[in-house]
Parts: structure tokens; C-alpha cells; sequence
């Protein structure tokens, strides 16, 4: 039996991962998403070609990729539809776009519930999308969710949804009718239901075939449920274990773990931030990186690279090795730092103490370069600086350096 490779973030998101999985999805035969939902914005460009993808896999522009849906996954019926839709008028087969009979669906007071949710923590607010997919994932706990399985029966999904509503209407939140949401679910359910198959037997099936499997993952590292900064995380495992519950196979299964990290650091939302910079800088890197959310648009907070956020996620997902995204952004800064150490109560400190109110950090500076490096396809031809820099995040994190991104385009990339 084959093993599958892991593409996972190891920062808070927005790494660049859909780029990366959409290159290397070239040499695989399917591409699989194994959590998350359409909260998790990934961007790929391929000459005049620029998709925003939300929760179909970033293989969708390899066309000989069969592409899926995992069911550690949370689906909302009409962007799921409406995704399809989209990929469909620019003429992409969606015929291989399948989802797991063991995803769960994200339905309108789902994303009512996540907004009120929000709007009660007040200055604690968490930052969510507001798309529901915290949500989702408590009626998944609760045992009260729909999945894509469900679909084929109405009744469950009407007696579900009617259940669902009234706890979210007891709860003062405004919602729209009974026969609304049932009606609209189920008439969406006929449309999606030709792409869900039984999530297991469909993974199992490609790799005992010999088919070479690529997982997705989505958000990041530091975003994961358990081991991300709580209560600022997701509502889902975004690490490398969470490929195994999130598609039914064993740590058996697994080959690679390929991290993906930007060049430097960014958070979208609340929560701790330790590099982050509360200056000039930080607006200079927000500007040149174009840093606002893919799905929300909003402003991401910007700091130096964190190695002690990098190592802790080595450590935590098992990488094998790391692609660097982004360094194009870093040409023409005089001083690039990074984050090498954590200090609390005047002590050293790992991650766990990310948001420790007298955190301090200790930055190492390194010298910057001033020349291009969009045309640059060998790390060896970078800027000596440039090079020194990528050297020192590989050393600082203990792992290989695969490849670097050098500009936005799939051919922009240094090896």
C-alpha cells in the first residue's frame, strides 16, 4: 500500500499552502482536504489564471487529479454548490470533486449562531469568520449535526435541522423559518449528492490501488484546537495527526510531512502574537506582502519570522522538511529579524508561553538585500543575504529547506 503525503501551515494560516499543493499536486493522483471548512481562504496563480479556493482541494487546476473532501471537514451546502458552480464556467472537470459521507454539513444557523457568538464576547471576541464553522463542529460533538450521508434521507435531515433551529431560537438568534432551511437544504442535498461516496472505502481504495495521495491541510499550526494559542484558535485539528481522524487512516499511512512557513509571520484576528510588529515595519510588510484575509479581506497583523513558533510546529506535526513562501517580500529591507527566543518572568521560554502577558522576545537581526529575486529558480543564485537568511531558518527549525517562493506565480519557486 502506498503512504500519503502532508502539506500542513505551521504558522497561524496564510502561509501560502494552496500555491505549494497546486505544484506539487502534479506528481500525485489525489489531492485530499482533511479539515476545516470554507473559513480557510487558499490562493493559487498560474499565469492569468487566479483562484481563491475555499474548500475544494488546491489540486483542482492539475487536471488528472481526483480531488476530496475529507470528513474531518465541515461543508456549507450553497459554498460548497457555489464553488462548483465557479470552477465549473471556467471549464474544470468537477466531476472528480467527491466528499466524504462523513463530513458534516454547515447550514444557515450555523453561521447565525458563530455571528451572535461573537457579537456576546465583546472585547474578547475571538475573530471568527462568522461563517459557522465553530458551530458545526459543537453539533458535531453534540451529536445533534448532519452529514453529507444524512443527505439521502430527508427525514433525518428535516427532524436534525428542525431540532437545531428550535435550541438556536430558544437562544435568541434570528433565524429564518422552519420550511425555509429545510426546504433549501434538502433541494441543495439533491444537487451534491453525486459527489459524496463513502469517505473510508474511497481512501483506502486509492492508496491500497497504488494511487499516490497528497492531504491538504487548512488554517495552521497555531490554530489547531489543542495545540494552538486557545481559546484564538479553530474549531479543528489543522495539524499533521489530525490527517489521520480527518480521513480515516492510520499513522501507518503516512509518508512525508511537508511544512509550509512564510518568510516572516502574520495572524488574522485576535489572540497572541509574539513577533508581531506594532510599527512602520509592520505596515511595510502588511503593504508589500498584500496582507488581507483571502475569505474576509480584512488587514493581517505582520511581524518578524518566529523560530520558536517554527520549532515548536516541527515538533508537533513531525516535518520532514519546509517550503519557505514569500521572500520576495523581505527584498529591500535593510534588517530582517527574527524571533529567536521567548523570556517570561525574566525566565527562557517555549511556546507554550505565547500569551504571557510580560512576554518578552529576543530578536536576532540579520543584513536584508536590495536586489529582485522574482526570477531567481535556484536558492544557490539568490542574493548571498537572501541565502544566509533561508540558511538560518532551516538551522533554527532542524529541518531541510525544499523549496522557496520568490514571487506569487506556480514557476516563481527556488529550489
Amino acid at each position: 500500500m502506498n503512504t500519503a503525503d502532508i502539506i500542513v501551515g505551521i504558522q497561524w494560516g496564510d502561509e501560502g499552502k494552496g500555491r505549494i499543493v497546486d505544484l506539487y499536486a502534479a506528481d500525485y493522483d489525489v489531492v485530499a482536504r482533511f479539515g476545516g471548512g470554507d473559513n480557510a481562504g487558499h490562493s493559487i496563480v498560474v499565469g492569468d489564471t487566479k483562484l481563491a479556493l475555499r474548500i475544494v482541494p488546491s489540486g483542482v487546476l492539475q487536471p488528472h487529479a481526483e480531488l476530496f473532501i475529507g470528513g474531518g471537514t465541515v461543508v456549507s451546502l450553497e459554498g460548497l454548490l457555489g464553488e462548483l458552480d465557479g470552477l465549473a464556467a471556467r471549464g474544470i472537470d468537477v466531476s472528480r470533486i467527491r466528499v466524504s459521507d462523513r463530513a458534516h454539513v454547515v447550514l444557515p444557523y450555523h453561521g447565525a449562531t458563530d455571528r451572535a457568538n461573537e457579537v456576546a464576547r465583546g472585547a474578547a471576541a475571538i475573530g471568527t469568520t462568522g461563517r459557522g464553522i465553530g458551530p458545526a463542529y459543537v453539533d458535531k460533538v453534540a451529536r445533534t449535526g448532519i452529514t453529507f450521508g444524512d443527505l439521502a434521507h430527508k427525514e433525518i435531515v428535516a427532524d436534525r435541522i428542525r431540532f437545531n433551529l428550535l435550541r438556536s431560537k430558544a437562544a435568541g438568534i434570528d433565524l429564518p423559518s422552519e420550511e425555509e432551511v429545510i426546504g433549501t437544504a434538502l433541494e441543495l442535498a439533491e444537487r451534491v449528492r453525486p459527489h459524496v461516496v463513502d469517505g473510508v472505502e474511497y481512501i483506502h481504495a486509492a492508496l491500497e490501488g497504488g494511487k499516490r495521495v497528497l492531504i491538504e491541510g487548512a488554517q495552521g499550526t497555531l490554530l489547531d484546537v489543542g495545540f494552538g494559542t486557545y481559546p484564538y484558535v479553530t474549531s479543528s485539528h489543522t495539524v499533521a495527526g489530525g490527517a489521520c481522524t480527518g480521513l480515516g487512516i492510520g499513522p501507518g499511512a503516512i509518508g512525508r510531512v511537508i511544512g509550509i512557513v512564510k518568510a516572516y509571520c502574520t495572524r488574522v484576528g485576535a489572540g497572541p502574537f509574539p513577533s508581531e510588529l506594532h510599527d512602520q515595519t509592520g505596515e511595510r510588510l502588511r503593504a508589500a506582502g498584500a496582507e488581507f484575509g483571502t475569505v474576509t479581506g480584512r488587514p493581517r497583523r505582520c511581524g518578524w519570522f518566529d523560530a520558536v513558533a517554527g520549532r515548536y510546529a516541527v515538533r508537533v506535526n513531525g516535518l520532514t522538511s519546509v517550503a519557505i513562501t514569500k521572500l520576495d517580500v523581505l527584498s529591500g529591507f535593510e534588517r530582517i529579524g527574527i524571533v529567536t527566543g521567548y523570556r517570561s518572568g525574566g525566565r527562557p521560554a517555549g511556546f507554550g508561553a505565547a500569551g504571557d502577558p510580560d512576554l518578552t522576545v529576543e530578536i536576532e537581526e540579520m543584513p536584508g538585500w536590495s536586489e529582485p529575486i522574482h526570477d531567481v529558480r535556484r536558492i544557490a543564485d539568490l542574493p548571498a543575504a537572501a541565502r544566509a537568511y533561508v540558511a538560518r531558518v532551516g538551522e533554527l527549525l532542524g529541518v531541510p529547506v525544499d523549496l522557496v517562493s520568490v514571487g506569487p506565480e506556480r514557476a516563481q519557486l527556488a529550489r
